[in-house]
């Protein structure tokens, strides 16, 4: 990932939900299920700000991009893939979900006795947001609302504590820095628009008395 997509990389984290580990067969490898995030529910705050995503936000990404799935983010332990289906991700109307065929290897054995034991109950996923909406009528509630992202990622992690992920803070605090940098830019020029049409209607007035001065 290059340095222009890694300051726009994003990490979110939440508890997984629906986890459910099965095996296929009797010598099947496990297969992972749950929900990678819920649609329309606001997070905690984050840098400033609190954060829901859009139903439809992953549907481009789920339709053009090979997403992995790692383990704890390590892009040398892969999990799964959604070019040969062993992750395969979908939504519906609740959520984005996910069916991941863990492979026969040390850490894809480790993630499922851990997801079954419930020591990892985490899942984060990466993303690079395309379209996004904020509402900051309220200064002290400022809501983003993630309409459209690229999936890069998902993984299963054993720190769903989001708030305290210093990877998820980061990428929340370049988001905020860089959303406030953009918000005051407009707001700068909007007062100099302002100020031009104050000078424009001014330099009209007097004019026009100027006129009325000779006229009279």
């Amino acid at each position: 990932m290059n340095d222009e997509k890694n300051e726009k990389f994003e990490q979110r984290t939440f508890t997984l939900s629906n986890i459910e580990v099965r095996m296929e067969g009797e010598a099947g490898a496990p297969t992972v299920s749950g929900d990678v995030v819920m649609f329309e529910q606001l997070s905690v705050p984050l840098w400033g700000f609190r954060e829901k995503v859009r139903k439809g936000a992953f549907d481009k990404s789920l339709r053009k991009s090979i997403i992995k799935a790692l383990w704890n983010h390590n892009s040398d332990l892969v999990l799964g893939s959604t070019k040969n289906r062993t992750l395969r991700l979908w939504e519906d109307d609740m959520a984005l979900r996910f069916e991941l065929d863990l492979p026969n290897t040390t850490w894809g054995k480790d993630a499922a006795e851990s997801i079954r034991r419930g020591d990892v109950d985490g899942v984060s996923f990466g993303f690079e947001v395309v379209k996004d909406e904020w509402d900051y009528d309220d200064p002290s509630d400022v809501i983003r609302t993630l309409i459209e992202v690229n999936l890069y990622e998902i993984s299963p992690t054993p720190f769903p504590a989001y708030p305290d992920s210093s990877v998820d803070m980061r990428s929340a605090k370049r988001t905020f820095e860089r959303f406030t940098a953009s918000r005051d830019a407009e707001n700068q020029e909007a007062a100099k628009e302002e100020q031009e049409q104050r000078k424009q209607k001014f330099d009209a007035m007097r004019k026009r008395i100027a006129l009325a001065e000779m006229e009279a």
